[in-house]
């Protein structure tokens, strides 16, 4: 027998997140609990959402399927996958079944999935769209080495002389699909011209097919799918026109249609990055779980919570630390927990 609930929380962030698209202070995610103790996360985006009702009915479903299965082993994880249900909610419920397997077996979650050790897994930290003065301070404020800047609005000529006043960082950006293919390869020469060579989402989805005449000569650019990059078939669909493909859990609806995209690229050679939505660790966890598969990485979701809510994964300005005793997935912080729950 086999207990599943659900808790909301509304995790406040460190400060006003803004991208080319949205803005908030504050998100509420669905987490999901296995016999009181094995969790996952459901999290939307802050710019394309889902709702929150539309996630919840999900996260409910999926559960209720879950419950029909006699034990919970290594096979449940394709069994959840297969779900028809959306993603974010999907991804919750793969990365609690990880966590319970580990805890079960008591071996390591990647040990679980039979892929390698997280090492040397180095973050960006993301700087949302502001001012330029803000940006550029906050930019210098920062310990952390790899800085991603959000771009996409009528400023963003303006951060680009900011970036010259820079040192001692590597800067990457993410336009969040909204520049126009005008635009995208104006700002792509001028980045490339001040050592920028990591560039997300530069126009959306619909314009995807100019994304390789966006670079022009710039060879050393590489241009990162994320908006409409979710599945396996996607990735089949979309390769030929980018040079990295940033996989989401909340996207991919768990770490096992993640690694088959994952795999696809390492066998075309290209590189692969992996993304979060602003989540606590226990989010985290399942892409630190395959972070053995990835190039770049930008996982700094619970630095921009005002508070993490799980202890198991620690950040350092070089690089995230997964903990020894992240056997079971991240633990949780029972008092900071129940401080966010709400209805």
């Amino acid at each position: 027998m086999i207990q599943l609930d659900t808790v909301k929380l509304n995790l406040p962030f460190k400060r006003n997140f803004r991208v080319a698209k949205g803005e908030a202070n504050s998100k509420i995610n669905i987490f999901t609990i296995l016999n009181n103790r094995y969790s996952g996360e459901a999290s939307s985006s802050v710019q394309y959402g889902p709702s929150l009702e539309l996630i919840e009915n999900d996260v409910l479903h999926g559960m209720k399927l879950l419950k029909e299965l006699d034990k919970i082993n290594l096979e449940a994880l394709d069994y959840v996958s297969d779900f028809d249900i959306h993603p974010i909610a999907k991804s919750a419920l793969v990365g609690m079944i990880i966590n319970y397997l580990s805890g079960e077996s008591r071996k390591y979650p990647w040990e679980v999935l039979g892929i390698g050790t997280p090492v040397g897994v180095k973050s960006s930290y993301t700087i949302g769209i502001d001012t330029p003065a803000v940006m550029k301070e906050q930019i210098n404020n920062s310990d952390f080495p790899i800085i991603k800047i959000k771009m996409g609005n009528e400023e963003d000529v303006l951060v680009l002389d900011l970036l010259d006043s820079i040192e001692g960082k590597e800067i990457r950006v993410d336009a969040n699909g909204g520049w126009s293919c005008a635009k995208a390869e104006e700002m792509i020469f001028n980045l490339c011209q001040k050592g920028v060579t990591v560039i997300e989402q530069p126009t959306s989805v619909d314009f995807l097919s100019e994304w390789k005449h966006l670079k022009g000569k710039n060879d050393d650019v590489c241009l990162v799918m994320d908006e409409g990059l979710n599945s396996l078939e996607d990735y089949k669909k979309y390769s030929e026109n980018f040079d990295c493909a940033n996989i989401k859990m909340e996207k991919s609806g768990g770490v096992v249609e993640g690694l088959k995209i994952a795999l696809a690229a390492q066998e075309e050679k290209k590189k692969v990055m992996l993304g979060c939505m602003v989540s606590s660790s226990v989010g985290i966890a399942q892409s630190l779980y395959m972070s053995s598969k990835a190039d770049y990485f930008d996982l700094d979701g619970p630095l921009l919570l005002e508070n993490d809510i799980a202890n198991g994964i620690t950040y350092t300005n070089e690089s995230i630390i997964v903990d020894r005793e992240i056997i079971g997935g991240p633990k949780i912080k029972r008092d900071i927990f129940e401080k966010y729950i709400t209805k």
